[in-house]
């Protein structure tokens, strides 16, 4: 052990951690070679070098880490998979034209339900379209003239075939039993270890906030603002921290869409839906659960890019709300909001990297009996004497400012404001170093 772990304890960043990945993916974290890519392509597309454009294209759209994009020379062309979720998109392109499918489900009769479903999805497609092959394979399929297809084009078609199939394979299994899977050979489950926490944590969690608005001192119906921030943490730490799949993933994003919905309902209201929906889903048995848990690759994000000051905007807008419910004693509700935020930032943006990071941080802390569960050696907050390691939690925030420094010249986090008597307390001072940090990029 070395002096300076002997004074100050050991990093849990130098331990060996699990490799599990958490929320959403986003594209909007490349590298400069990925653009350097995306500029020669448009360059080679202006040129009427079509293959040299593909190429340099699908360059632009790999991620070393996710090992999404993969692409090779061919009889004359180059064939292409990329991958999104539990679907893999292939293709085959030349100097003449490009085409791509990706195979969602098989079935064994045609039946009125599904085929009028697909029907209906084709009108709601842009570039893309829902076929059928002779092995009665329904795929989505994308193809188009060289002359016609600029990198703009192609990434926006690619990504509706890739989001759409990704989301509608496990949707239609679930719904019309007689289909069947359709290529799932890349697919790889997760360890039943980490199945299982993950299937406890969203049992466990969705019956504590449940419970909090049915036996907890605060009136539902008097103060529905303060039962709308315990249910939207819960969806959002649920979709960030477990990462689901198929029919979890969906309801999650319904449950979001409806609540936000300028539909005429009351809050109260749209807490009870809510509520009826959380209840149903920790109802589904464990075997539902597993069949959704798989390591997915993805190439495009969903997520909207946002910069520093939306985040700013949303923490000065929202977290001034927790003062009143923990001076009137509703600490769970009070814990709530900062929870709320950092996960309604995860669920709709792609943040800048070191409010990514930070926000990832937060959850290690506010969450850590979790991360414990999955395997995660972590010492910032103990369950047990409900104290936080200010050591751990200050370097693990250096830290993540001096890997982000290159980028973020000007990033110091003022560890000094940071309050660590209670986890209320330090979770207040923690998002308000976040807003206050200087996000100037470098020139």
């Amino acid at each position: 052990m070395s002096i300076f772990d002997f004074l100050f304890g050991k990093s849990t960043a130098a331990l060996p951690q699990p490799d599990i990945r958490f929320g959403r993916y986003s594209d909007s974290y490349k590298e400069a070679s990925n653009y350097k890519s995306w500029d020669i392509a448009l360059e080679k597309f202006e040129e009427e070098q079509y293959l040299e454009c593909y190429k340099q294209f699908f360059r632009y759209l790999r991620d070393e880490h996710e090992d999404n994009v993969r692409c090779w020379s061919d009889n004359g062309g180059i064939r292409f998979e990329l991958f999104q979720g539990s679907n893999k998109i292939v293709g085959f392109a030349n100097e003449h034209q490009l085409r791509a499918e990706a195979k969602v489900v098989k079935t064994s009769s045609l039946r009125v339900g599904f085929m009028r479903r697909m029907l209906e999805q084709n009108f709601e497609l842009k570039y893309s379209r829902f076929s059928m092959d002779e092995d009665n394979t329904i795929s989505i399929v994308f193809d188009t003239y060289s002359l016609d297809g600029s990198p703009y084009k192609l990434y926006y078609a690619l990504k509706e075939v890739a989001t759409r199939a990704d989301k509608q394979d496990d949707l239609l299994l679930e719904e019309f039993k007689s289909l069947e899977p359709a290529d799932i050979g890349h697919l790889e489950q997760l360890k039943t270890e980490e199945k299982e926490a993950k299937y406890q944590f969203i049992v466990t969690q969705i019956q504590k906030v449940l419970r909090e608005i049915e036996e907890g001192e605060l009136n539902k119906d008097q103060y529905p603002g303060g039962i709308a921030y315990l249910l939207l943490h819960l969806i959002f730490k649920l979709d960030y921290l477990v990462k689901p799949e198929g029919l979890t993933m969906e309801t999650l994003e319904r449950i979001h869409r409806k609540y936000y919905d300028n539909d005429g309902r009351s809050v109260v209201e749209k807490n009870q839906m809510l509520c009826k929906e959380l209840k149903q889903m920790a109802e589904r048995d464990k075997v539902s659960f597993f069949n959704e848990m798989y390591l997915t690759k993805c190439t495009f994000g969903i997520t909207i890019p946002v910069n520093h000051d939306r985040v700013v905007g949303f923490i000065d807008s929202d977290l001034p709300n927790m003062d009143w419910y923990q001076e009137n004693g509703y600490p769970c509700i009070a814990q709530a909001i900062p929870s709320y935020i950092v996960g309604y930032c995860m669920f709709n943006y792609a943040i800048p990297k070191p409010d990514r990071e930070l926000f990832h941080l937060y959850f290690q802390i506010t969450e850590s009996a979790y991360f414990k569960d999955l395997g995660f050696q972590l010492d910032y907050y103990n369950e047990e004497t409900k104290a936080l390691n200010k050591r751990a939690i200050r370097r693990a925030i250096d830290q993540i400012a001096e890997k982000n420094s290159q980028r973020f010249p000007r990033l110091d986090p003022a560890l000094g404001s940071l309050e660590f008597d209670n986890m209320l307390n330090f979770s207040r001072s923690f998002l308000r170093l976040v807003r206050n940090l200087d996000m100037t990029k470098s020139e």
